[in-house]
C-alpha cells in the first residue's frame, strides 16, 4: 500500500489522481490533501478518502472545512505553512505536487528534503528552482517521477537506455488558436482560449496552452529533468495529440510514447512506477487516426515560447521573472484587465527590467517572484 500526499487535490490533476486512487484501493491510500479555497470540494474528497490529514490554504475557509470534519478523525489545517510542514509526516510515502504556479515550490522542496518521493505535475517548480530541485533530490536520494504527459512520455523512453540523449522531441498541440495570426489574436475573448481541442485543463494551464508558454515552461522542466541543454530540446506541433513526446539518440533512432489524450495514465504511472497496472480507459485505436501530423511552431506569433528559450539561456533568477510576470498577466487576461497579445507584452518587458541574480538562493527566488508580482 503506497500511502500518497495530493498538493492541489480539488484541482484537474488533482480529481484525476483520485480517480486512480478510487479505481485502485489495494494500491494506494491517502494520507493528505491539500486544496487552495475549493473547501466543499475538499470536505467532499476528505469524506470519500479518509485521509489522516487536509489542508486549506485559504486561512478565511478553516472553519468551513473544521465544522464539516469535526464528526471524523481527519486532521484540519489551514495556511500554506502548514501545507509546508505537513509534507514532513513519515507516513507519506509519495507526494503528488499539482498545485498550479510558484505556489508549488516550498512544499514540494520539503517533501524532498523529507525524503518523499514526488510525483510532478507542477513544472513551475522547476522552472523556477530547477537547479536546486535537482541537487536536493540527488542529495536526498528522491526520484522526480514526472506527470505531464510530455515528460511522462519522455521518461518512458528513456527507460533501459544507456545511451546520450541526442535531442527531445517535444509534442505541442497548438491549442486553440494555431494558424492564427497576430490580428486575430488581438482580439480573441477568454472562452476562446478555454476551449482546448484535445485537453481538459485548468484555466491557467489551459491559457498557458493557447500562448505556447506551457511549452516553454515544458522546456526549462525538461532541461532540469533529463539533463539537457534547451537547444537539445525541439517543440514540434501535434495536433492530434497521439504522440506524447519522443527522443532522439546517437544513432539517429527515434522512440516515442503513444497514447489516448488523459492525464490519467501519466498519473497512474508516477503511482505504481516501476509497475505498470490495469487501466480502464480506452485503447488507442491507430484506425481513428489515418494521419498523424507535425509542423513546427509558429513563434514568432506566439512569443512565449521563445520568451522562455531565452529565460533558460540567460539562467539565474530569469525563469523565475518569467514565470511570476506570466502568472500575473494570465490572471489580468481572465479578469479582463489585459488582452491575450499582452501576456506576452507584460512577461517580456518583466525579464528586460529584473535585476539579474546569476545563482539565487532560495530567499532569493521568493523575493523575486514577490517583487515582479509587486511591479
Amino acid at each position: 500500500m503506497k500511502r500518497i500526499a495530493i498538493l492541489g487535490s480539488t484541482g484537474s490533476i488533482g480529481t484525476q489522481a483520485l480517480n486512480v486512487i478510487r479505481r485502485h484501493r489495494d494500491l494506494f491510500e491517502v494520507e493528505v490533501l491539500c486544496a487552495g479555497s475549493n473547501a466543499d470540494l475538499l470536505v467532499r474528497q476528505a469524506m470519500e478518502f479518509r485521509p489522516n490529514a487536509v489542508v486549506i490554504a485559504d486561512k478565511g475557509k478553516y472553519n468551513i472545512v473544521s465544522d464539516a470534519l469535526a464528526s471524523t478523525d481527519i486532521k484540519v489545517f489551514a495556511g500554506e505553512e502548514s501545507m509546508v510542514d505537513l509534507m514532513e509526516m513519515p507516513s507519506i510515502d509519495l507526494v503528488l505536487a499539482a498545485i498550479v504556479g510558484f505556489a508549488g515550490l516550498r512544499p514540494t522542496l520539503r517533501a524532498i528534503e523529507s525524503g518523499k518521493s514526488i510525483a510532478l505535475a507542477n513544472k513551475e517548480t522547476m522552472v523556477v528552482a530547477g537547479a536546486i530541485v535537482t541537487a536536493a533530490a540527488a542529495r536526498h536520494r528522491v526520484p522526480i517521477l514526472p506527470v505531464d504527459s510530455e515528460h511522462s512520455a519522455i521518461f518512458q523512453c528513456l527507460i533501459g537506455e544507456g545511451s546520450p540523449i541526442d535531442k527531445i522531441l517535444l509534442t505541442a498541440s497548438g491549442g486553440p488558436f494555431r494558424g492564427m495570426t497576430r490580428d486575430q489574436l488581438a482580439t480573441v475573448t477568454l472562452d476562446q482560449a478555454l476551449h482546448h481541442p484535445n485537453w481538459s485543463m485548468g484555466r491557467k494551464v489551459t491559457i498557458d496552452s493557447a500562448s505556447l508558454m506551457n511549452k516553454g515552461l515544458e522546456v526549462i522542466e525538461a532541461k532540469w529533468l533529463f539533463g539537457v541543454e534547451a537547444d537539445d530540446i525541439e517543440v514540434l506541433v501535434h495536433p492530434q495529440s497521439v504522440v506524447h513526446s519522443m527522443v532522439q539518440f546517437r544513432d539517429g533512432s527515434v522512440k516515442a510514447q503513444l497514447g489516448v489524450p488523459t492525464m490519467e495514465t501519466p498519473i497512474q504511472l508516477a503511482f505504481s512506477f516501476p509497475d505498470r497496472i490495469e487501466s480502464h480507459l480506452p485503447r488507442l485505436d491507430f484506425a481513428q487516426y489515418p494521419a498523424l501530423t507535425f509542423e513546427r511552431p509558429d513563434r514568432t506569433t506566439f512569443r512565449c515560447l521563445d520568451l522562455a528559450y531565452q529565460a533558460i539561456r540567460r539562467g539565474g533568477n530569469i525563469p523565475c521573472v518569467m514565470n511570476a510576470a506570466n502568472e500575473v498577466a494570465v490572471q489580468r487576461f481572465i479578469d479582463g484587465e489585459i488582452g491575450f497579445l499582452d501576456i506576452a507584452d507584460c512577461v517580456e518587458r518583466a525579464m528586460q527590467d529584473a535585476r539579474f541574480i546569476p545563482n539565487p538562493s532560495i530567499d532569493d527566488l521568493l523575493l523575486t517572484d514577490k517583487t515582479i508580482r509587486n511591479q
